[in-house]
C-alpha cells in the first residue's frame, strides 16, 4: 500500500427538503384545509478516526464527497425522511484545515472520534404550519435551505510513542526492522526510506509504537533532500531516538546537523526528550570506538548508547531506555494482560516483538 500523508477533498452537506404545498380534498370534508408536510433535512458530513489505517491513500481516488438531499415534503401532513450523512474515515492522528491549510478544524487522536464538517440544511415547512385564525388556506410553503460547501485539507501525523531520527543511512530502518515486526526497505545508499514506518516493540512486557522518518540532511528545513516534511510524524512522540553512524568521519558535525534541522523545523521536536546513540559501531576498532563515543558525548552532552546490527550489542538497553522516557510520560500502551490475550488472536506478521525475540538479532 502507497504511502499518502496529505489530501485535499472537496465536502458538500446536503441541501433541504422543500415544504409542500397541499389541501385536503375529500369527500364529505367540507373544510379540509392545508395538510402540506415539512422538507427533511439535509444530510450531514462526518469525519472519524477509525483503527486500521495508517495513510491518506484512499483520498487520492476519491476526492468527492456528497450527503445526501432532504426529501421534499408531502401532502397529508407527510414530512420529507432526511437525507444520509456520508463519513469520511481516516487515520487515527489526522488533522483537517481549511483550504488556507492554516487554520485547524480539528485533530483527531483518538479512535473512534467524529466531528461533523459539514451540517445540512434544514427542511422548509410546508404550508400546513403556515394555517393561521386569519389566514386559513395558505398557498405557500418554504424552500429547504442549502448545505454547505468547502474544501478541506486532511493531513496525517502518525500516532507514535517513539522516533527515530538521524541522517541517511544511519541505520534508522535497520532498527525498526530488529525490535519490531515491520519490513522496511534497507539498503546500502542514500534516502532507502522514502516514506514513514511504524513498528511495535516490547519489552518487559510493555509495548510501545516506533515511527522510522526518512533521513535528515544539512539544509532539510530549506527542502534540500527530500526536506523535513515527514517531521510532522514525529511531533506526537514522547522521546526521539537519535541515530549516528560510526561510519561517518566526524560524528560530532553528524549529530549537530540533524540537531539544526530539528531546531530549524519547530513544532517542539528541540525540546522532546532525546536518546543518542551511536549506530553500526562493529565497523570500528577498540580504539576508534572510544574516540567517536566520545566526539559523540561532547557534542550532544550526553553519554551515547552503543548499537550493533551484527552483534546485537545494546539492543535491549536501547529499548529500556525509550521505555523508560515513555512509561514516566504516562505512555503505557497497553496492560500485559490485554496484550496476552491480543497476542493469541494475532497473525504471525503483526509488528510485535517481544523481549526473547530479540536474543541473537541486532539493531542499527
Amino acid at each position: 500500500m502507497k504511502f499518502l500523508d496529505e489530501a485535499k477533498v472537496y465536502i458538500r452537506s446536503g441541501d433541504g427538503g422543500a415544504g409542500a404545498v397541499s389541501f385536503r380534498r375529500e369527500k364529505f370534508i367540507e373544510f379540509g384545509g392545508p395538510d402540506g408536510g415539512d422538507g427533511g433535512r439535509g444530510g450531514d458530513v462526518w469525519v472519524e478516526a477509525v483503527n486500521g489505517l495508517n495513510t491518506l491513500i484512499d483520498f487520492r481516488f476519491q476526492q468527492h464527497f456528497k450527503a445526501q438531499t432532504g426529501t421534499h415534503g408531502m401532502g397529508r401532513n407527510r414530512t420529507g425522511a432526511n437525507g444520509g450523512d456520508v463519513t469520511l474515515r481516516v487515520p487515527v492522528g489526522t488533522q483537517i484545515f481549511e483550504e488556507d491549510f492554516e487554520t485547524l478544524i480539528v485533530d483527531l487522536t483518538e479512535e473512534g472520534q467524529r466531528f461533523r464538517l459539514a451540517a445540512g440544511g434544514n427542511g422548509g415547512f410546508g404550508n400546513a404550519h403556515f394555517k393561521s385564525a386569519t389566514n386559513q388556506a395558505p398557498t405557500w410553503a418554504n424552500p429547504g435551505l442549502e448545505g454547505e460547501e468547502k474544501n478541506v485539507w486532511l493531513r496525517l501525523k502518525l500516532i507514535a510513542d517513539a522516533g527515530l531520527v538521524g541522517l541517511p543511512n544511519a541505520g534508522k530502518s535497520t532498527f525498526l526492522a530488529a525490535v519490531t515486526r515491520a519490513r522496511p526497505k534497507i539498503a546500502n545508499y542514500p534516502f532507502t526510506t522514502l516514506h514513514p514506518n511504524l513498528g511495535v516493540a516490547t519489552i518487559d512486557e510493555r509495548e510501545f509504537i516506533l515511527a522510522d522518518i526518512p533521513g535528515l540532511i544539512e539544509g532539510a528545513h530549506e527542502g534540500i533532500g527530500i526536506g523535513d516534511r515527514f517531521l510532522g510524524h514525529v511531533e506526537r512522540t514522547r522521546v526521539l531516538l537519535h541515530l549516528v553512524s560510526a561510519q561517518e568521519e566526524e560524528v560530532g558535525k553528524a549529530y549537530k546537523t540533524v540537531k539544526h534541522e530539528l531546531e530549524a523545523y519547530g513544532g517542539g521536536l528541540e525540546d522532546k526528550a532525546e536518546i543518542v546513540a551511536l549506530s553500526q559501531i562493529d565497523v570500528l576498532d577498540e580504539a576508534e570506538l572510544k574516540k567517536k563515543s566520545a566526539e559523540l558525548k561532547k557534542a550532544s552532552g550526553q553519554t551515547p548508547l552503543l548499537l550493533s546490527a551484527i552483534t546485537g550489542k545494546g539492543m535491549t538497553d536501547a529499548l529500556r531506555a525509550l521505555r523508560d522516557v515513555i512509561v514516566s510520560a504516562g505512555g503505557n500502551r497497553q496492560q500485559p494482560e490485554r496484550r496476552e490475550k491480543n497476542r493469541k488472536h494475532s497473525r504471525p506478521d503483526n509488528n510485535v516483538v517481544t523481549e526473547d525475540d530479540l536474543d541473537g538479532e541486532g539493531d542499527a
